[in-house]
This record gives structure tokens, sequence and C-alpha cells, in this order.
């Protein structure tokens, strides 16, 4: 073992930029200049923060993020959606600029999600809303597609990993790559910005993504500590959250599912893949995303939105037909 060489878990980003800016495509810029209207909604009785695009009563898209993240890696993926839908993001409890609570559980994130649905208007239209997770936002879905499913349009997740019980045991053994203990504080923002890091740790191309999502994952503070720059996340959101096993209500949806990968993620293995497809009820579209990692946000944005829009385009022309069910996707 070479002791000098880098740890994945400590691979930074964007330290060459020395807290530049780097250029973004034209796309990234008009996608961002789509501003979300701001605020919050009250779940479980905790500020959940709330990104809006889009006019009330159009049908309703729900983008989720992952494992702390925040609402704003949707900021330049909603904007391609918000002609034609009513769109929200929001930040989970925890993460973001939502309240932290003393503890989560599934039930609230699964909770947080319906009541932001419903409180920014996206079960408003005649159209059932769709909501849209990428890694950990994917399991309140497949939970709210079990339990809620009858009030929902469909729901599609993105390298949401579904591991089984021997996985997740062998994972837990591994050692977290979320350490729970305080945030540093950084000095300045550029010394915070060249410590942002992916979990999993993955190659990124586009490093104006990466320098976006990073301001915005970051909040000065002013503490006892010290002042500067830290994170916009809950470092001991998970000390006490029990994991669920997903398989049963992934097993029993009441409304469509739909899943995307990323084609390089090395999240998940072949044998978990090929488990979670024989779980999956019969016509579920599983649809690879080619040269994206588990990032698939940051890494195939475009590819990102153009496959949504094919799947969602894809159920409502079965739904007009009369076939938009569980068992016959039409997408297979």
């Amino acid at each position: 073992m070479n002791d000098t060489a880098p740890n994945p878990r400590r691979q930074t980003l964007l330290a060459s930029l020395d807290g530049a800016r780097p250029s973004a495509p034209a796309w990234f810029q008009q996608a961002l200049e789509q501003a979300p209207d701001r605020g919050f909604t009250e779940a479980a009785g905790a500020r959940i923060e709330t990104l809006t695009w889009g006019e009330r009563g159009k049908p309703g898209l729900l983008f989720l993020h992952g494992n702390g993240a925040h609402a704003d890696w949707w900021s330049f993926i909603a904007p391609f959606f918000s002609n034609a839908y009513r769109c929200t993001a929001l930040s989970w409890s925890g993460m973001g600029g939502s309240d932290r609570r003393e503890r989560y559980s599934f039930d609230i994130f699964v909770e947080e999600a319906m009541t932001v649905a419903e409180t920014t208007g996206l079960f408003e239209s005649k159209v059932k809303p769709v909501f849209i997770g990428h890694s950990f936002g994917g399991f309140p879905i497949i939970e709210a597609a079990a339990r809620h499913g009858e009030r929902l349009g469909g729901g599609i997740i993105i390298d949401t990993p579904i591991f089984s019980a021997e996985r997740r045991k062998e994972r837990r053994e591994k050692g977290s790559a979320w350490e729970m203990r305080p945030h540093k504080i950084y000095p300045t923002l550029e010394d915070a910005l060249q410590r942002f890091r992916l979990v999993p740790a993955q190659p990124c191309e586009n490093l104006f993504i990466a320098d976006f999502i990073a301001r915005t994952s970051l909040t000065q503070v002013d503490t006892s500590e010290g002042s500067g720059w830290t994170w916009r996340f809950d470092p001991y959101l998970w000390r006490d959250y029990e994991w669920e096993d997903p398989a049963p209500a992934l097993s029993a949806p009441k409304c469509l599912l739909a899943v995307l990968l990323g084609a390089r993620s090395t999240l998940m293995h072949e044998g978990d893949i090929a488990r979670m497809r024989r779980i999956l009820p019969l016509g579920t579209p599983v649809i690879d995303i080619p040269e994206a990692y588990h990032h698939v946000p940051i890494d195939q944005p475009l590819a990102l939105v153009a496959a949504l829009r094919a799947v969602l385009a894809g159920w409502a022309s079965a739904s007009a037909s009369g076939e938009n069910t569980p068992m016959n996707s039409g997408l297979a």
C-alpha cells in the first residue's frame, strides 16, 4: 500500500481554481437566470426550504436531492420543465436551509415530501404529480409510492442504492463516508471551496456545476468556535437513523416507477442491480445514463433532462390510452 496515495474520501475537485468561478456554458447560465421563488413550508414541526418554478395548476414535479445535498442541486435542471410543469425542489430537514431536528426518521422524510407537494400546489392539476429523486432522495419516493401512490402519477429514482441486508451490513462494516463530528469552520469562502468533495468520490468534468453546488452548500457563520464558512447540513443527521429495507415498498408501488442509473456509477454492483430488477414490478423501465457516475445531475445534466422528458412523455401517452398501470408502463 502506498501511504502517499490520495485518500478518495478526501478527494477535492475545486482546489486548482483557487476560489475562481470556472466558465459555464450558455444553457447553464440561462437555467440559473430562471430564478425560483424561495420559501419555507412547515412539515412535522420543522421549516422546510422550498424552491418553486412554473405556474400553479400545471402538472406537478417534486425534485428530491440526495444525502448532504440541498434543493439547489435542481436549480439547473428544474427550469427545463417549468414551462409545462409546476416544479418544486425541497431541502430535506437537516440539509440546506431547512431546520435541523433532534431526531430524523424515514416516516418524517416521507411526510416532508407529501406536505411540500401539497402546500406548493403540485396537487392542484387534474394530472397527478410525479416525484423525482436522486440517490437518498429516491427512498422516500419508493415509500410514498407504496403508501400514497394512488395520489401520484409516478416516481422516478436516479441511482438510488437498493442494497440487500447483507450488502448494507458489508458497507456498515467498511465504515461510513459520513463522519459524525462537528463541521470545520473555514476562515474564507475560498478555503471552504477547496475542501468540497463528492461522496462517493468520482471524476468530475463539469467543474462549473461542482463550483455552483459547492457555493450553495456553504453558509457564513459566527460562533464561539470561530467565524467563517461551513457546510449546510447536520453532521449528526444519521446518528440515530434506522435504515429500512426498501424492497417491500419497491415491489408493491401503487403508481408507476422508473429507475435511471449512472452507467459508470460504482455505488451498486451488478448483483445489486440484478436483484433490484427482480424486485421491481414487471414493465418498470430501468435506463442507463451514458457516461454518468453516481452524481448524475452533475455528470450528465442534459442527458438526465432528456431521459426524464422521455419517461414523462411515455407515461402521459400511456395514460391517455388507458395503459398507465404499474404492470404496463409502455417503456420497458
